[in-house]
């Protein structure tokens, strides 16, 4: 993967003190590029996502923001079944 790739469909976690909030950016740590990185997040609905809460990455705003959405069950699942 080159180092441009783009985060687009990539996994992570609100890191601890890193929560979204309306209006507010938070940090999420991505699994991008055989590692992790940290980026600014913002939830994709405007809502808030908690502390350790499981993200994908849904939209990129170079160079470091990103758009969030909670992982629910259903994508949890088919996740575990690959």
């Amino acid at each position: 993967m080159s180092a441009s790739a783009s985060p687009v469909g990539c996994y992570g976690r609100i890191t601890s003190a890193g929560a979204i909030r309306p209006g507010h950016l938070g940090e999420v740590m991505v699994s991008i590029r055989g590692g992790v990185e940290a980026f600014l997040a913002k939830d994709v609905d405007g809502g808030s996502i908690g502390p350790y809460e499981e993200v994908v990455v849904v939209k990129y705003d170079p160079p470091r923001t990103v758009y969030v959405s909670r992982i629910d069950d259903s994508v949890r699942s088919i996740e575990q079944e690959r």
